[in-house]
């Protein structure tokens, strides 16, 4: 606990910095074009249809975590085998300039029920992209076990930590006059005995469709 107080009062105070700095700015935010989350294609894949989305409702109880934003929740069925289907959710916040910032997804899995029992940080290297880092995370309810893979992007950025979200939003909002960013976030359900290697070499090739989109609706 000791060792932890320091890294916590610094977590404060780079949130509570950001805070201030984003109100006391926000008069100057500059809002870039965008298209609707709605829009994000609902095939996807080399081949047409090689996933196929459905969206989904949103309760309001996880509305209320998330906070003022655009939001897109759709699962992605494969068709041309048996696989695990796929539930997308993007996150996009023209603006956090209020103190209406991204939020860890982690905050609304326990309240339905999940709970992580495996967490990792890995390192995304998709064709197209620098690689980033990000979040995965095992949950599990009962005998069911989901994989979890999520990040926070803005401006063609993604970041694993929400601290250095933060940091960036900062950063961003002072040498871009921006404030807008988003949560991207996997889950597939695991087979029985898979490793979260395994299901998370899964995600990979259906990560590799979303990432190259994302500039499109979450402007860089």
């Amino acid at each position: 606990m000791t060792n932890s107080l320091p890294r916590f009062v610094a977590v404060l105070l780079l949130l509570a910095s950001a805070a201030v700095f984003l109100h006391a700015h926000r008069g100057n935010e500059v809002f870039a074009p965008h298209q609707p989350l709605e829009k994000f294609p609902t095939q996807l894949g080399t081949q047409p249809g090689t996933w196929n989305g459905t969206d989904l409702a949103i309760d309001q109880e996880t509305l209320n975590v998330l906070g003022p934003g655009e939001f897109l929740s759709r699962v992605y069925a494969p068709s041309a085998d048996h696989s695990p289907s796929i539930d997308l959710l993007i996150a996009y916040f023209r603006s956090q300039s209020t103190g209406d910032t991204i939020h860890s997804p982690m905050h609304c899995l326990p309240g339905s029920g999940w709970l992580p029992t495996e967490t990792t940080r890995v390192t995304v290297a998709l064709p197209g992209h620098d690689p980033f880092p990000a979040n995965r995370v095992v949950v599990a309810k009962g005998e069911f076990r989901n994989l979890v893979l999520y990040w926070y992007w803005a401006h063609d950025r993604g970041v694993a930590s929400e601290y250095w979200a933060k940091y960036y939003l900062v950063k961003d909002s002072i040498e871009m006059h921006r404030s807008d960013g988003a949560l991207v976030r996997i889950i597939t359900p695991m087979y029985e005995g898979e490793s979260a290697q395994a299901a998370y070499q899964r995600t990979l090739p259906f990560a590799g469709e979303i990432v190259p989109r994302l500039d499109d609706y979450i402007p860089r």
